[in-house]
């Protein structure tokens, strides 16, 4: 098995990457409680505004929900709201955490990810219900989490501020992310970073790391 050379921490995103997340799937759950004329309105479900105030900390969970309900004209539930909104988060893998688990006996880990209260609750759930472990926190030495920092990907001052906090120097830090605009922003400042692109694609990349 090959180490990888002058590396000190591994930082991941969470979806597509530990979880398993589906946006079409939320899309078809929105569809079942909007009336049919209304379904040409999905599409403007996560490009939002409010998605982007939301996951940067921005807006409560109380106004995230408002600002769904103003959005479609809707008076849905909170739980309504929760389900549709949570339901884009299908699995995690425990493939995925058996290699989290086993990647700690050899390098520090972290977590950077662009998200909200809702989801790391429903997270949280999904998490105990598959594992011994209780939340997030369980799973990396450091977590990182855009709406408790007030920043997101693709930013560079959110991995600045990760590199920071991490006292690491960026070329002796790997960050592993599904989408290209966010591995493009942590090698703007110095990382390096490594682009998953298919559900096997994390495990495939360690199968000979040590």
């Amino acid at each position: 098995m090959k180490k990888l050379d002058k590396i000190d921490f591994l930082i991941f995103d969470l979806g597509n990457v530990i979880i398993d997340i589906d946006y079409d799937f939320s899309i078809n759950e929105l569809k079942k409680i909007l009336p049919k004329e209304k379904h040409c309105l999905t599409s403007r479900f996560f490009p939002s505004t409010f998605h982007k105030e939301y996951e940067k900390g921005l807006i409560s969970n109380d106004e995230f929900r408002n600002a769904v309900r103003n959005l479609y004209e809707e008076n849905w539930s909170d739980q309504q709201i929760d389900h549709v909104w949570n339901s884009l988060l299908r699995k995690i893998p425990q493939e995925r955490l058996k290699l989290l688990a086993s990647l700690r006996k050899h390098y520090k880990t972290a977590i950077l990810s662009n998200t909200n209260d809702i989801h790391i609750v429903k997270f949280n759930e999904m998490l105990q219900e598959i594992s011994d472990h209780k939340t997030i926190n369980d799973l990396c030495d450091q977590v990182f989490l855009s709406h408790e920092m007030g920043l997101a990907k693709p930013d560079t001052a959110i991995y600045e501020k990760v590199l920071e906090t991490l006292n690491v120097v960026p070329g002796k830090a790997i960050f592993f992310d599904d989408l290209e605009a966010n591995i493009k922003g942590a090698e703007k400042t110095g990382m390096k970073a490594i682009q998953i692109t298919h559900p096997k694609a994390l495990i495939e990349f360690f199968q000979d790391v040590q």
